[in-house]
């Protein structure tokens, strides 16, 4: 649906701009993770983008969401600052963090312009010096700044805007097209994108969100071609390029990682880690300095006592340190690459693969634990940091199998899944992937694997399974919404059958008992309950009681599923 055209920037427009960038990022996500090859081959550039739109534009909703439906709405700068906020807590990745300081800088402006305006609104004269603002303050925050990635593109979308006149419409257009020929000149500057016959993937990412600006103000969607730029070439050319390097089969000259001139692919550092940072300018200028001599891809993002860490070590913990000494460093995430040496507690695969592996994203240590039981191998998605395709692509590896079984269990990470099982088909996996949209329903397809059947025949059954099993999660509602059910408010039990909410109520068991009987409404032999941590004691026992007395012949098996987001999940085959 065409947006309507803006010769200004306010509340409005941020908010659709979110909006359609998200939808964008979606849309190319598993083509910018694909051509991912810098600053390390980890297919998930693409992905950590999305996730990082995806928090910046949840939290211009919940400013939004704050004001009464056709009374007043937020100002300029309160959706700007919810933005780069809201960015600056979900950045994933190198690409995500640089991404939050573009959104950081041009938030500054745009609040500014907006609080100097009586009509609270930023023109194009504004919005070129946002865009400015955003592409100098994402050069400082990263350590060494390399040519031919997406601060080349950023800074040639800024100087591209500055001669655009004062029409906000206008100056989004030449900030893209300014970024569209930077992109597609970024394998001149970067010898690894060349040999892999890529565009930078965080540099394409960032064309992606300007082509959404353009839309945002102008109403017209931009057209983009493959690789995001015309006669950038294929994102499957590169991808494939990058693919055969990553499985030792490359026919370049070199492969990513090779050269001396930049660096890409393996032969860097172990681990990526990332945390958020309480911490005052002074310490994390010292902070910076420190892992800046441990590491590399070093980017310190945010500001006003909020930070956001980014750096690639081969020694985890001392970049863990670092932030302890210089502030309270919380949310923290650890990524093995996949070379150097494992992460403490993970053993590489030696001697020669099995044949046949089941790989699960689980969302608590409960269920972990039963998975893990049960042969296969897991991925922690803790509540509010959805795993990003790099980590199940290192979980494919570290299942040394031949042939594997992805079960994401969560619908949201369809996108995810899908391009981590493209990145393992390209290093010569054989990767099925069962779309398991809930934890249970990845139980009911786990209980039928049988290694010893032939591939084909082992996944039609267990996806059979998984489909065959109906699915329930009882939460607690964070914030007023609107439901399928009406109106919750913030503190209220939500009960969901396959992903719609179903139940609106205000204690955990009674809500329980009406999601399990409306399940049970058209028949089940079996229900499966998966308990948190957060959920009463007795609520189990309760449920239990329920089926033996209502429902003859159907069974019921419970699991503790410890930290997992929801109170219970529910599954009834």
């Amino acid at each position: 649906m065409a947006q309507v055209p803006q010769t200004f920037f306010d509340a409005l427009a941020v908010r659709t701009w979110c909006s359609l960038a998200l939808r964008a990022l979606g849309r190319a996500r598993e083509e910018i993770d694909a051509i991912n090859v810098y600053p390390v081959a980890d297919g998930d550039t693409g992905t950590n983008l999305y996730l990082t739109l995806e928090s910046a534009a949840t939290a211009v909703e919940a400013v939004f969401a704050g004001y009464e439906t056709g009374r007043a709405e937020p100002s300029l700068g309160a959706a700007a600052r919810a933005m780069a906020h809201g960015a600056l807590i979900g950045a994933r990745g190198n690409s995500g963090t640089i991404l939050a300081q573009l959104l950081r800088g041009m938030a500054q402006v745009l609040a500014e312009a907006g609080e100097a305006s009586a009509a609270a609104r930023a023109d194009g004269p504004a919005l070129r010096l946002a865009l400015r603002r955003a592409a100098d303050l994402a050069r400082q925050a990263v350590a060494h700044p390399v040519e031919g990635t997406v601060l080349t593109v950023a800074s040639a979308a800024a100087d591209a805007a500055e001669g655009a006149g004062d029409d906000c419409r206008r100056v989004a257009r030449a900030a893209y097209e300014g970024a569209r020929a930077a992109l597609a000149a970024t394998p001149d500057q970067l010898g690894v994108l060349r040999r892999a016959g890529v565009v930078d993937a965080g540099g394409r990412g960032l064309v992606t969100v300007l082509g959404a600006l353009v839309e945002a103000v102008t109403g017209e969607a931009v057209r983009e071609t493959a690789g995001g730029v015309s006669g950038a070439g294929s994102a499957g050319r590169g991808a494939g390029s990058a693919g055969a390097c990553a499985a030792g089969r490359g026919t370049e000259p070199a492969c990513p990682g090779e050269a001396g001139d930049d660096r890409g692919g393996a032969g860097g550092p172990a681990f990526e880690v990332i945390y958020l940072l309480e911490a005052d300018d002074a310490a994390v200028a010292r902070l910076r300095t420190r892992l800046d001599a441990l590491g590399d891809s070093l980017v310190v993002v945010g500001g006003d006592g909020l930070w956001n860490v980014h750096v690639h070590v081969d020694d985890a913990g001392a970049a863990v340190e670092a932030g302890v000494e210089a502030g309270r460093p919380y949310r923290i995430r650890i990524t093995h690459f996949g070379h150097g040496e494992p992460h403490p507690g993970r053993e590489r695969p030696s001697g020669a693969p099995v044949q046949r592996a089941v790989v699960a994203v689980v969302p608590g240590e409960g269920l972990a634990g039963l998975y893990g039981e049960a042969g296969a191998t897991t991925v922690l998605a803790r509540p509010g940091e959805p795993p990003a395709s790099g980590e199940l692509v290192q979980a494919v590896r570290r299942a040394h199998a031949h042939e594997v079984v992805l079960l994401p269990n969560d619908a949201e990470l369809r996108h995810t899944a899908a391009a981590a099982a493209e990145q393992a088909r390209t290093e010569g996996i054989r990767v099925a992937l069962i779309p398991t949209r809930s934890a249970v329903q990845g139980i009911a397809a786990l209980a039928v694997h049988e290694p010893r059947r032939r591939f084909d025949e082992d996944v039609v059954q267990m996806t059979a399974a998984a489909g065959a099993t109906r699915y329930a999660e009882v939460v607690v509602a964070e914030r007023q919404s609107w439901t399928t059910a009406g109106i919750c408010q913030a503190g209220d039990v939500l009960g969901l059958i396959d992903g719609d909410v179903a139940v609106i109520g205000t204690d955990v068991t009674a809500t329980a008992r009406t999601v399990l009987d409306r399940m049970l409404q058209s028949g089940g032999e079996l229900v499966t309950l998966v308990v948190g941590d957060e959920a009463p004691e007795t609520v189990a026992a309760h449920l239990e009681a329920r089926v033996r007395e209502s429902y003859l012949a159907v069974d019921t098996v419970v699991y503790h599923g410890g930290r997992q987001g929801a109170l219970l999940l529910i599954g009834v085959e």
